[in-house]
């Protein structure tokens, strides 16, 4: 009974990721004028921190192109931590647990969840990993965006850091 109630609830994860997946699409194709290969997003940290102190992450979200452009802000620090959108790796290669919730939500994406990047404009947000990851020890750390796929948000930088005593 174990085994089936398992296999039903990967076979509904999978279902519903796919349908996600599809719903995400539809929106993109059908909502304003969000075409999210125009936006760079760059991403920034110190060079060092000190154990236990904020490791601030700036993302920055530019607009090259000449029209309005917008982007769904979730999984991104636009929101917070309310998922696991960054792949961070100490200097051994070993992931950095996240220690933040898990949200689920509803597709496609209510107006509301999308931020608007003027023509030619930028918008920022700045977050602290210690916030959502556990990153305690001393070493070099490298932090990579992973969701693009519910943002958009293809084109971003990978960066690293220092953890010193």
């Amino acid at each position: 009974m174990r085994n089936q109630l398992i296999t039903l609830a990967a076979c509904l994860s999978v279902f519903s990721f796919t349908a996600c997946k599809h719903a995400q699409k539809a929106a993109t194709t059908t909502s304003a004028p969000s075409t999210a290969e125009e936006l760079v997003t760059t991403m920034s940290v110190p060079e060092k921190v000190k154990v236990g102190s904020p490791v601030m992450l700036k993302f920055t979200v530019n607009n090259n192109s000449g029209k309005e452009l917008q982007f769904c802000k979730w999984h991104t620090p636009f929101e917070k931590f309310m998922n696991s959108y960054f792949e961070i790796q100490d200097s051994k290669g070993e992931p950095v647990q996240y220690k933040g919730i898990m949200a689920k939500r509803i597709m496609p994406p209510p107006a509301d969840a999308y931020i608007k990047v003027p023509a030619k404009g930028k918008v920022s947000s700045e977050i602290d990993l210690l916030t959502g990851y556990r990153i305690t020890a001393p070493g070099t750390y490298k932090v990579t965006y992973q969701d693009s796929g519910m943002s958009g948000l293809t084109k971003v930088n990978e960066v690293s850091f220092t953890v010193t005593e």
